[in-house]
């Protein structure tokens, strides 16, 4: 299969995550430069065919430098499986990455980021939700061009659990009262988030620009 698309040099910490190692293969199947950024110890766990840069995710600069030249930055650092219990780790993981990809790419001269949010706002994960919510106020204030995707939960192998809700968000999603805050806080396969991050990677944008739920569940199945 051909994909009519330019060819880019992407940088992406977080590389060997959920997400990560399993957008990787699919940028280098369709002619995409890609550079991971991993620690010491997760080397031997990056996809094969791709540039590693080793560093800390949460420090600048010790990977900035390694940033230039590239297209666009992909930040995937955080906490796995968050919970309402880790908001120290949401402080001292979610929002350092972020801010060292921030300054990374503004120092780099880099003409996309493109930054995993949430959907906001919620009733619950307030931890959560203030750091990536302070993280996108940082993104607008270095200035910087991004594409920021908010879903609420990804589900996939070893994140099926919420399954067992999709009844009752149809339910609140035919609801006036409810439809808005039902199609903002949905559920999004991993499918449909990797087809989102690639078509915002092979799209970029010339302002920032927020996809949500709705629009990744769009994107999703037009890859199909």
């Amino acid at each position: 299969m051909t994909y009519p698309i330019t060819r880019q040099r992407i940088f992406i910490t977080g590389a060997t995550g959920y997400v990560g190692c399993r957008l990787i293969p699919l940028l280098l199947e369709r002619g995409h430069d890609v550079t991971a950024l991993v620690r010491e110890s997760s080397v031997k766990k990056v996809p094969a065919g791709c540039l590693v840069v080793v560093g800390d995710p949460l420090d600048a600069e010790t990977f900035a430098e390694s940033v230039r030249g590239h297209d666009t930055l992909l930040q995937l650092v955080g906490v796995p499986k968050p919970s309402p219990w880790k908001g120290a780790q949401f402080r001292a993981i979610d929002g350092p990455s972020a801010r060292a990809s921030i300054t990374a790419a503004s120092h780099a001269g880099v003409r996309h980021l493109v930054y995993v949010s949430v959907a906001q706002p919620a009733p619950i994960m307030r931890d959560y939700l203030a750091v990536r919510r302070d993280c996108e106020a940082a993104i607008a204030a270095a200035g910087l061009v991004a594409t920021i995707l908010r879903p609420w939960y990804i589900l996939g192998p070893g994140h099926w659990w919420p399954l067992a809700l999709q009844p009752v968000f149809r339910v609140l999603e035919r609801v006036p009262a409810t439809r808005e805050a039902a199609m903002r806080l949905g559920l999004v396969t991993i499918r449909e988030m990797l087809a989102a991050l690639l078509w915002a990677i092979e799209h970029p944008p010339v302002k920032t620009r927020m996809i949500d739920v709705p629009e990744i569940r769009r994107l999703g199945l037009s890859e199909r």
